[in-house]
């Protein structure tokens, strides 16, 4: 069995974080960004003034440690899947559910409201799946010699 080749899981991570980045900047950033604006100053009116310095650059980084965990999890699936689009999907459906329980725990415990979360959970499948696909493509492992 050939070794998952770690150099491409970071460049086909970091594309894939690059595209995860494009989509959560326009569905959060810009077009629900009204409403976790309000939302959150509902929560704490201080909370936005917070997050204004932080917040931007942490979910950027989050985006690229994602990518490159859904590109491991897809080198690590190959063997058995088979290399592809839909090998590259249950890579990106894998993080996207684990990463979207926490999300879920925002509106279980009230802080923000049902539609806002599952409107930004769809857009993070859509950003997953949407990496998964670019990092897939650019991972790459040696042709055995036989």
């Amino acid at each position: 069995m050939a070794q998952i080749n770690g150099g491409r899981v970071v460049v086909g991570g970091l594309l894939a974080g690059l595209v995860m980045n494009l989509v959560d900047a326009t569905a959060n950033g810009i077009l629900l960004s009204g409403r976790w604006t309000a939302e959150t100053t509902s929560l704490n009116p201080h909370l936005m003034e917070q997050a204004a310095s932080t917040s931007i650059a942490g979910w950027v980084l989050v985006d690229f440690l994602t990518g490159i965990v859904i590109v491991w999890l897809y080198a690590a699936m190959r063997p058995r899947f088979g290399e592809g689009p839909s090998t590259a999907v249950r890579a990106g459906l894998a993080a996207w559910i684990l990463g979207q329980a926490v999300y879920l725990s925002y509106a279980f415990n009230g802080m923000f409201s049902w539609g806002l979360i599952g409107t930004s959970a769809a857009a993070r499948l859509v950003a997953s799946l949407a990496g998964a696909y670019a990092g897939a493509w650019l991972y790459r492992e040696p042709v055995a010699r036989v």
